[in-house]
């Protein structure tokens, strides 16, 4: 592939740092964009930056948006939408495929309007309505936030409770510390079985092959407890379209190709031996759930996005076997407190065991960036984009970055879940940063019992004629 000119725009939150990494790796040219200050510095010395998107727009060959969010409650897809209509190549969503993720009522309409089954659920606008539709329908709920505060990962609440009163309690609860920001919120009936996420990457018309198939860890502690942190790590493998992506994104590919969507797609579900049950959709890149999939595309990243934003088939190939990602965190995470952060997390250096007796400082392979800068040890002071090389010694240091306390994701890959799990944590004991911590489990779900299951109940095998 000829040397191509993508440009990366964090319209919020610095989230696709180390793929356009990758891409500049690769021989790209790469300009990227973020618009939160606060992550402004994020990837610096990884990638050069730009201050305005806007003007490098006629200069890029590729457009990629990572995230929905434009501020509180407006979405990517209008931006993207238009630039495709201007002729430019672009990966992102659209108006409709942003309301995916931001209005749920609106996305189990779709996923109703388009034959896939969905769980009983109510929207609520008003907390004392909530509790009494609970009192008067006693079973175990998850409330799940509306709007720009689901953001806020650890609001999501599954409750346990066969008659919901620990849901009761949450609700007022929620009520007092949040109701000055939670305009409204879903209901929806608890359902036991194996959550998986279905992913696809869709090019504009439909969806490429392999997809991909992969089982979030959001607590923070092992053993899936704690807060919800957003993500803590994934595992994953690939396939050939099959019974569970048939059942699912399988029937929204018309509807996505009506949309003119490009990008990733991902619906969270729960599936039992009785049917799927999908809980939510990721309309846009997960996190860290691209970086896993970035490190088991095994031809060109660079190709790969450009033939999905310019409508082609990248006949990518991946790794044959499965992948475990683990996030690396630090204080507060995931909680914000500043002065924690102050104290035991900013700029703090990212060292690798290597390090330590003097060898090369070249990270372990599978690590990737998330909230983390290169600085130059001949100028501290490097800024955006000045020269460092991330893989040397004599040219740079990694820092963390930003104001979230996620650093690095480290990777890893086997034949088994088993051996992509030992070759990931493997590759975390090289990590040297004062004060980290991380799930030790990301993985086990799937060796103990969620692989029999969906095998045992025919999800994984060729879909029915």
């Amino acid at each position: 592939m000829e040397p191509t000119k993508f440009l990366f725009v964090s319209a919020d939150a610095a989230l696709i740092g180390d793929v356009a990494w990758q891409v500049r790796e690769e021989g790209h040219d790469v300009k990227y964009y973020i618009e939160a200050d606060s992550d402004k510095e994020i990837a610096d010395g990884f990638v050069p930056k730009t201050d305005d998107w806007e003007a490098e727009v006629e200069w890029a060959d590729v457009i990629v948006f990572d995230d929905i969010w434009v501020g509180s409650d407006v979405g990517t897809g209008a931006i993207a939408e238009e630039l495709r209509a201007d002729g430019h190549a672009v990966v992102g969503g659209t108006p409709n495929t942003d309301r995916l993720e931001a209005d749920r009522g609106y996305a189990m309409e779709v996923l109703e309007e388009n034959g896939v089954n969905t769980i009983d659920h109510e929207e609520f606008t008003d907390f004392q309505a909530g509790i009494q539709h609970v009192k008067e329908n006693p079973g175990p709920y998850v409330v799940k936030p509306l709007g720009e505060v689901q953001n806020v990962k650890r609001l999501l609440y599954v409750g346990n409770d066969d008659d919901g009163s620990d849901v009761v309690d949450v609700l007022r609860a929620y009520e007092k510390a949040w109701g000055h920001r939670m305009k409204g919120f879903q209901l929806q009936r608890k359902v036991e079985g194996v959550e998986v996420a279905v992913c696809g990457f869709f090019n504009g018309n439909e969806f490429v092959e392999p997809v991909n198939f992969n089982f979030e860890h959001k607590r923070l502690f092992p053993g899936n407890i704690g807060p919800s942190t957003g993500e803590m790590g994934t595992s994953m493998f690939w396939s050939r379209r099959n019974d569970l992506f048939e059942r699912t994104l399988g029937r929204m590919e018309g509807w996505l190709a009506d949309e003119g969507y490009v990008g990733s797609i991902d619906l969270n579900c729960i599936v039992n031996d009785t049917g799927v049950y999908p809980l939510e959709f990721t309309p846009r890149f997960g996190y860290p759930t691209i970086t896993l999939q970035e490190e088991a595309i095994e031809s060109s990243t660079g190709e790969f996005f450009a033939a999905l934003a310019n409508g082609r088939d990248p006949e990518f190939e991946v790794h044959d076997g499965y992948q475990v990602g683990v996030r690396v965190v630090l204080p507060p995470f995931p909680f914000d407190d500043e002065a924690t952060y102050d104290e035991n997390s900013r700029n703090a250096a990212i060292v690798f065991d290597s390090d330590a007796d003097g060898g090369a400082t070249t990270p372990p392979p599978g690590v990737h960036i998330e909230d983390a800068k290169c600085v130059s040890l001949r100028d501290t002071e490097s800024g955006s984009g000045e020269p460092c090389d991330p893989r040397a010694r004599v040219d740079g240091q990694w820092r963390v970055a930003g104001e979230s306390g996620m650093p690095l994701v480290v990777t890893g890959k086997g034949e088994t879940m088993r051996e992509a799990q030992a070759q990931a944590y493997e590759r975390v004991e090289d990590v040297l940063i004062p004060n980290l911590y991380y799930r030790d489990d990301i993985g086990d779900r799937w060796v103990e019992g969620d692989g029999d299951r969906l095998q045992a109940w025919d999800y994984l095998g060729p879909a029915d004629e």
